[in-house]
């Protein structure tokens, strides 16, 4: 072994102690919950996969077949999950949470993210940013063997509100031919959005590729029962990698974690691709009308998804 290498190992290993004990995950149960690390990874996956597959999760958390096995027993017998065979194959189970199992993930969801506020807010907005673009860096050169690219979610930053608004109404002009009252309108939206933002009940999510934004969607606060999904957004340059499905799961995943009983969001007929993304994610088609706007004659549609 050569003497650097030596040394690189001992720098990995020395942040790794570093690292479990800042996330204090060294205990036998994560952020005071009742789950361990493993148990509250596969709730996750659960919570962001439709109807997955017992030996899908196992693959991609990397967990012993036995192991996962005990897992999904446990929740079976707490009642978090309900399990039945897949038609393919009725030695597989597929897995979804019961209502019992969403809560559990949201209370677990909504820890995890008070902790790592506590966890940043020391730093400076300069800091943060180099915390960042350092776990981007780890991240993107061990998982490079699996990915090109490193598709991820970020709360927004300075600047990114202009993201929004330009490539929405550059993107819609291009695809459908809207007018510059389509920007006006994004413009509207994103501006109330930074004037009364309340981080309790709404939130923005910007996607990006390899550092550069590629899309973006809002979680807004419309009454204390219901929230809006709005402006959700991906750049052909983002498109592929199944970022709109993960910018839907975030806002339904934080909706439920802020006692929100229902999501309603508005769309047009003509966006096909958003609309499936919505019908996949459990939104229902409960109004539609045709209307006159952005320099179209469309069809407006309005979906809800009860949380």
């Amino acid at each position: 072994m050569l003497p650097n290498e030596e040394v690189q190992i001992s720098s990995v290993r020395a942040f790794n102690r570093f690292y479990t004990r800042q996330l204090g995950v060294l205990g036998q149960r994560l952020l005071e919950s009742p789950f361990s690390l493993s148990e509250a990874r596969v709730l996750y996956e659960l919570a962001h996969r439709d109807g997955p597959a017992a030996r899908e999760i196992g693959t991609e958390l990397d967990l012993d077949p036995g192991y996962l096995s005990r897992i999904v027993q446990k929740f079976g017998d707490d009642g978090l999950i309900t399990r039945k065979p897949l038609p393919a194959d009725r030695r597989q189970y597929q897995l979804s949470l019961t209502a019992k199992g969403r809560q559990a993930f949201a209370k677990l969801d909504r820890s995890s993210h008070e902790d790592v506020t506590k966890m940043l807010r020391p730093l400076s907005e300069a800091d943060r940013r180099r915390l960042t673009a350092a776990m981007s860096t780890i991240e993107g050169l061990f998982g490079a063997a699996r990915a090109p690219t490193s598709a991820t979610l970020r709360e927004p930053r300075p600047g990114d509100m202009g993201f929004v608004v330009q490539s929405h109404g550059a993107r819609y002009a291009s695809e459908y031919g809207f007018d510059s009252s389509f920007e006006a309108l994004v413009a509207e939206i994103a501006a109330k959005f930074l004037n009364s933002f309340d981080a309790s009940r709404e939130r923005c999510w910007i996607a990006e590729i390899d550092g550069a934004p590629v899309g973006s969607v809002f979680l807004v606060r419309h009454d204390d029962e219901i929230a809006k999904l709005r402006l959700l957004l991906v750049e052909p340059a983002g498109r592929g990698h199944g970022l709109g499905r993960r910018l839907v799961g975030e806002c339904i995943a934080f909706a439920r974690a802020c006692g929100y009983r229902k999501i309603t969001l508005w769309t047009q007929s003509i966006l096909t691709a958003a609309r499936k993304i919505y019908q996949y994610a459990g939104f229902e088609l409960v109004a539609s009308e045709p209307h006159r706007s952005f320099g179209q004659s469309l069809i407006g549609e309005t979906w809800e998804m009860e949380l």
